[in-house]
């Protein structure tokens, strides 16, 4: 037997447990479900790095833009890939990130929604990041509510936006735990070729407490296979049996993104793979993910607004 179907069956049972407990939390309080009619908040998140998470923000962003919405994409990472992925290499030279208006917050000063706010060509606007928010996490310590600091920007900014999109870093560490908390669900890719089942079971569990302790609306959307390559057994049956373990508990989506060279590349063009290798098949991967999410965002309108008119 593979070693990764060890660990996933290993894993399975606390996954599932994990998974279960947060749908009790979503029977229980359904009068909290309900958000500001403003823009939905999605964070991407994975401890784990290189799942291809800064990419699919991108690349989400950018197709949901195409798709006729306005997009916010906030990187919540010290180390900017989201920035470098939109054509910003030089970080340390922004004069405003989102560290300056999170500081800001910590400081109870006034802050605009659309300062540090960058404008890409292809359409979505971004709040960068850089190395400075590396300090500003470690200030959250001591700050006042600090594990909504980021949630009180957020709430203001997804008035403005139809989507806001929020890259988190790859730990579990205080700003994701705001990117939680000022999120109304979460997105996880997972690589294909290499399933961290333990570490998904992990961010399930945080998810969770998040949910139960600071944001009671808190969901899970779906769980997203990325570098999957489809000519290896390994890949075909890690999405197999993924779909077979968790599909019960987690939505995993139908879309799932192939590796490819071009979809590495595109973090030093500054641009998405619509504009990069259009036409290919990650490019058509990402349209029909970036379809999925939407309908799935239709679908949830229109249940709530249906619950709130009886």
């Amino acid at each position: 037997m593979p070693v990764f179907q060890i660990s996933l069956i290993h894993s399975r049972p606390s996954c599932q447990r994990a998974a279960k407990s947060m749908e009790k939390e979503d029977m229980k309080m359904p009068e909290q479900r309900s958000r500001p009619k403003n823009g939905r908040v999605i964070a991407l998140a994975n401890q784990k790095g290189g799942t291809g998470k800064t990419t699919t923000t991108v690349n989400l962003g950018i197709g949901l833009t195409r798709l006729g919405k306005k997009v916010l994409l906030i990187d919540a990472d010290p180390q900017g890939d989201l920035t470098t992925c939109l054509g910003w290499q030089d970080q340390d030279s922004l004069q405003t990130t989102l560290a300056t208006v999170m500081g800001k917050i910590i400081r109870d000063e006034p802050f605009t929604t659309d300062e540090g706010i960058l404008h890409h060509s292809e359409g979505v606007d971004l709040m960068p990041a850089n190395i400075e928010l590396s300090e500003l996490e470690v200030s959250l310590v001591n700050a006042m509510s600090r594990e909504v600091t980021l949630r009180t920007y957020v709430n203001e900014a997804k008035k403005n936006y139809d989507v806001v999109l929020i890259d988190c870093m790859p730990s579990l560490g205080m700003i994701t735990i705001n990117a939680l908390a000022a999120a109304d669900s979460v997105i996880i890719p997972v690589q294909a070729h290499y399933l961290p089942a333990k570490g998904m079971t992990q961010l399930i569990k945080t998810i969770g407490k998040v949910k139960r302790q600071i944001n009671p609306a808190l969901k899970v959307d779906g769980v997203l296979l990325t570098l999957v390559d489809g000519r290896t057994n390994l890949a075909r049956q890690t999405a197999e049996t993924l779909r077979q373990s968790y599909g019960s508990v987690l939505k995993i989506y139908r879309s799932e993104i192939p590796v490819a060279i071009k979809a590495a590349e595109i973090s030093a063009a500054g641009k998405s793979i619509y504009t990069y290798d259009k036409g290919s098949k990650v490019a058509q991967a990402y349209t029909d993910f970036s379809k999925e999410v939407l309908a799935d965002g239709e679908k949830q309108r229109a249940k709530l607004q249906s619950s709130l008119s009886r």
